[in-house]
């Protein structure tokens, strides 16, 4: 004869989360969750929880995937500028390294924030790495 737990209630599967607005709102280094509290408390360093909802963020793993998709964005920005300028202008060398050093520097520099938030925005929406809460063993 099985067994019959009253009360029990089924696995039942959350709703799902708008992957595109959990990215867009970690772009803006938003939480996900309350799209009000900050998500970073550093440059790159996710805070633990979100100051507003109480999300929280501490098993976020985004690890190296921020400066790889940087890197990426980037090339395909400067990459192509610096093809444009010297085919049309010819400028000397000097003149490239005066402007797409700085120019690679500071677009690095703004978006990998945005990314990382982004990324750890898309980890939420997808229920990865400890945002579905349940235990991962």
């Amino acid at each position: 004869m099985p067994v019959v737990i009253e009360n029990a209630v089924p696995d039942v599967e959350p709703p799902p989360r708008s992957w595109p607005n959990a990215i867009m709102h970690g772009f803006l280094r938003r939480c996900p969750a309350c799209r009000e509290g900050r998500l970073l408390a550093g440059f790159v360093k996710v805070n633990d929880a979100c100051p507003r909802c109480g999300e929280e963020f501490h098993h976020q793993r985004a690890d190296d995937a921020p400066p790889y998709f940087t890197i990426f964005i980037v090339a395909h920005i400067i990459v192509p500028l610096v093809l444009v300028v010297e085919k049309l202008w010819r400028p000397d060398l000097l003149i490239h390294m005066l402007i797409w050093i700085p120019a690679t520097l500071i677009l690095t520099l703004a978006l990998m924030p945005a990314i990382k938030g982004a990324i750890v925005g898309l980890q939420w929406a997808l229920r990865m790495h400890g945002f579905s809460g349940k235990s991962e063993e």
